[in-house]
């Protein structure tokens, strides 16, 4: 039974304390197909359909800013018939998305380098971002060809040039202008990161934007996870005492 009930609505502050900015961490497509004896490539469209219900529950309930993670830098290194099969996924994806979330209200934005993209999914993309820009609700950040310690590189790289140039002067240098050269730059830091699959890792995943984010391991491959299965963890994250080094 979901936490928010049928009609989806946000709680009240006093049954649960929702965060702002949730990232997801989508793993355990190959896993879940191999327990199947299907080929990777299922595993990985049965996620896509995992992500769908999970993006529109996120904002049906009032998350402001949802953060999955798509696609590595890492993810190149796979077998390059996976790497084929999960760029086709991608460019169907994004074509039903133009469509899919029209209606939803919410803000499509890519984060991660797209130029490692061809030209046709670079082209999708600008165009989910574009037709989605005005609207007003969820902004929903996929991770594409994305690794965090490459964010990082970009943006020392930027700061520098900027120094160069005389555009910026290194004494201003500090935590908030570095996250202006992210790609999350005027967005509030995630609260909550949630990994499924069972792995304690961070796998490169927003390092910077994550130094005070509570993590949420979750022992069910992606999937197979539910509404309620988010609801879990937004439960877990809300009895959590949030100091942020302090006492």
């Amino acid at each position: 039974m979901a936490l928010f009930g049928k009609n989806k609505k946000a709680p009240t502050p006093d049954s649960i304390i929702l965060p702002v900015h949730v990232g997801i961490i989508m793993d355990g497509n190959g896993r879940w197909a191999k327990k199947r004896g299907l080929p990777r490539k299922a595993g990985h469209r049965e996620g896509a359909q995992t992500f769908r219900k999970i993006t529109r529950y996120c904002s049906q309930i009032g998350i402001k800013y949802l953060t999955v993670y798509a696609f590595s830098t890492e993810n190149w290194k796979r077998p390059e018939d996976e790497v084929g099969a999960l760029m086709k996924l991608f460019q169907s994806y994004l074509e039903e998305a133009l469509s899919d979330f029209k209606d939803d209200d919410i803000v499509v934005r890519f984060i991660g380098d797209k130029s490692g993209f061809s030209p046709e999914l670079q082209a999708l993309m600008e165009e989910n971002e574009q037709s989605s820009k005005n609207r007003d609700g969820m902004v929903l950040n996929i991770a594409m060809n994305y690794g965090s310690r490459d964010e990082i590189v970009r943006a020392v790289k930027h700061i520098s040039a900027d120094v160069k140039s005389g555009r910026l002067d290194e004494n201003s240098i500090d935590e908030a202008l570095v996250s202006n050269y992210l790609y999350t730059a005027g967005q509030p830091d995630p609260d909550l990161i949630i990994r499924p699959s069972g792995e304690y890792r961070i796998s490169n995943f927003l390092l910077w934007q994550s130094a005070y984010t509570e993590f949420v391991i979750m022992n069910k491959l992606w999937p197979d996870f539910q509404q309620s299965d988010l609801d879990e963890a937004l439960q877990i994250y809300s009895q959590r005492n949030r100091r942020y080094g302090g006492v």
